[in-house]
């Protein structure tokens, strides 16, 4: 009996070592047992809650009873869930459930109230929205960016403040958080009615396949299926499995594989490998991370298909976007549609500026001049801001044009800082906006304009490394000379070959295939300074991190000898096969991926049986000594 209670008490206690996660046979034992109740739940409870409610009309009986039953069931299943990964801080999500749900209802009453007598509760309302935006970022402000504000303090003031007690970050923090955010703001702004009791909202808050790496689901997408009847069709039930092992194999056999082989070897310490194995490291990273998250959605999508909801989608294979732009259209979807209807459209959009809109980047350079304590950076920091000033001043007609270039700067500057506290990913993100600043302009510009301003960009950089021989002006003196070369090979032959010739199906595959190779590249290197910053101690994050990129573009920028490659791309030969699978997959036409997920979806439940049994050995094999976490539960 003792050996019994003792089993049950690990079961339900938190175990640091053996959080619930989708690589695990532990969650799948937690998934079947809950997705049992579930059924039980959907098919006898609701029937035996409608004997308590006979006094209501059927429709409202009927839903009652769903709320009362299936929803109350997965919101403390699903508290469950995050207690056994994050432990006691699944008071945190408690609370910040709690100040959503009174925040919705204290909405709706002042509309109601203003409705009812005439008097305006605008001002009240907008108080509150306020309070509840404020109260959500100062929790995920104090957990996730407390060292990186002291650090920065520290070094501006000379001083040695530390934190005394250490900060851990609850897993899945900027998730809920955000997610929170985005119901407050859209019953603020009559969207979305609140939710009728603190079973629906906590199920809307925590429902647990998403809650700790998203996709961040807002709540006029998720909120009215809390009221749908319960529906799983055949076809339904095979394309979640699908889902579930598709996102298996990615997490397991590309990310993991990928990430234990090679990748982490190298960032660990980027001095002892070779320009060729760390420029490899960095595409190779791409796929791992790619494979790692939208494993995680995948899965996520899947288990809540199970059970009959349905999550947005999140990645459109974004390796496939011909520019900066239209990667961040593909990748992370849910997060970029958040930034953009609440941070890029309150700046201003594409409309105007605001005080944020020049703010943000004012306060960056400004701390940036400050840490750095030099002559030159303060310097360049001061130019930059006077240049950008003189340019708005001066040229009024591109005023619209220069507004809506910084508010897309902006975002991504915010968006790289709400990816982790470091420098590292501030500059992710900076030069993600950066990438999409030149990309606008470059489409505007003509064939001979084009050509000019590589070549002037060419001739600066060589000048400079003529100079000063340092290794990232080394690399950008190679990357500057590829990319002139073919900007004139897709240009210049062309005008000289005619108008046919520009139109022909050769010349537009040529276009596509470089685009899309040019801005793969471009996405790798800057996921130089993402994978930089990840998964390392806040309080030593910006030191460690910047030292790793350093080293990193150091050695990418120091002199290649080409006769190792073939020895090193033996050596590491099962990695380089797996990353070309993985891209040569990831490529394909998305109408032949919906072909394939439609056959598996109609085979005959016997063989369906059968693949998954494969498809589990299959990746059995691949597992790892230690599972790899997911990238992204950290953010």
């Amino acid at each position: 009996m003792n050996n019994f209670l003792t089993y049950l008490s690990n079961l339900f206690a938190f175990d640091s070592d053996h959080p619930l996660l989708f690589t695990q046979f532990h969650f799948w034992a937690f998934f079947l047992i809950v997705y049992i109740g579930f059924c039980l739940i959907v098919s006898v409870g609701e029937k035996r809650s409608l004997r308590h409610l006979s006094s209501l009309p059927s429709n409202q009986r009927i839903g009652k009873a769903r709320r009362l039953w299936r929803n109350g069931y997965l919101f403390v299943v699903s508290l469950f869930f995050y207690y056994k990964t994050s432990g006691n801080y699944v008071a945190l999500l408690i609370f910040s459930t709690i100040v959503g749900y009174l925040l919705g209802i204290w909405f709706d009453n002042l509309a109601h109230r203003q409705a009812a007598t005439g008097q305006s509760t605008q001002g009240r309302r907008k108080t509150l929205m306020v309070v509840g935006v404020a109260v959500n970022l100062a929790v995920l402000c104090y957990f996730k960016y407390a060292y990186f504000f002291t650090d920065i303090f520290n070094t501006i003031t000379s001083s040695h403040y530390s934190i005394a007690n250490t900060i851990f970050l609850p897993v899945g923090i900027s998730f809920f958080t955000f997610q929170n955010i985005s119901y407050i703001v859209d019953v603020y702004k009559g969207k979305v009615r609140h939710a009728d009791n603190i079973l629906d909202f906590g199920f809307y808050t925590t429902f647990f396949p998403q809650l700790v790496a998203g996709p961040i689901v807002r709540a006029d997408q998720f909120v009215p299926q809390l009221y749908k009847p319960y529906f799983l069709s055949r076809r339904q039930f095979g394309i979640a499995i699908f889902w579930i092992l598709n996102g298996l194999v990615k997490k397991i056999v590309l990310s993991d594989y990928l990430a234990v082989s090679f990748v982490d070897r190298v960032f660990e310490n980027p001095l002892l490998y070779t320009p060729f194995e760390n420029f490899s490291a960095l595409l190779v990273y791409s796929l791992q991370v790619y494979a790692d998250f939208s494993g995680y959605t995948d899965i996520a999508i899947g288990v809540a298909m199970l059970m009959g909801f349905y999550l947005p989608t999140n990645f459109r294979s974004p390796y496939k976007a011909t520019n900066p732009a239209g990667f961040w259209k593909r990748w992370h979807i849910s997060l970029s549609n958040w930034l953009k209807d609440y941070l890029y459209i309150p700046l201003g959009g594409n409309r105007n500026g605001t005080l944020g809109t020049y703010l943000i980047p004012t306060v960056m350079l400004l701390v940036v001049a400050l840490m750095a304590k030099t002559t030159w950076v303060t310097l360049a920091a001061v130019v930059t801001v006077v240049v950008l000033a003189l340019v708005y001043l001066l040229i009024p007609r591109h005023r619209r044009d220069f507004t809506t270039n910084l508010n897309n700067f902006d975002t991504m500057l915010l968006g790289g800082m709400w990816h982790g506290a470091s420098f590292n990913f501030i500059t992710w993100g900076a030069l993600n906006g950066l990438g999409i600043l030149v990309y606008k302009s470059w489409k505007k510009w003509g064939a001979w304009t084009r050509i000019i301003v590589i070549l002037l960009l060419y001739v600066a950089i060589k000048t400079a490394y003529h100079y000063y021989p340092l290794p990232v002006l080394s690399m950008f003196h190679f990357a500057f000379m590829v990319i002139a070369a073919a900007i004139v090979l897709l240009n210049i032959v062309p005008a000289l070959c005619g108008r046919h010739y520009r139109t022909t199906p050769f010349k537009n595959t040529v276009t596509l295939v470089w685009n899309t190779f040019l801005t793969f590249i471009f996405i790798s290197f800057t996921r130089l300074f993402f994978r930089s910053g990840s998964n390392l101690d806040p309080a030593e994050a910006n030191e460690i991190a910047w030292r790793t990129a350093t080293q990193m573009v150091e050695r990418i920028g120091s002199h290649w000898n080409f006769e190792q490659i073939p020895a090193i791309v033996q050596n590491y030969s099962s990695v380089f096969i797996i990353f070309l699978i993985g891209m040569v997959i990831h490529w394909l036409p998305d109408r032949f991926k919906r072909r394939y997920r439609l056959w598996f979806a109609q085979l005959p439940l016997g063989i369906m049986i059968l693949a998954v049994v494969l498809a589990v050995f299959v990746v059995y094999q691949f597992i790892t000594a230690d599972l790899q976490p997911f990238i992204y539960f950290q953010f």
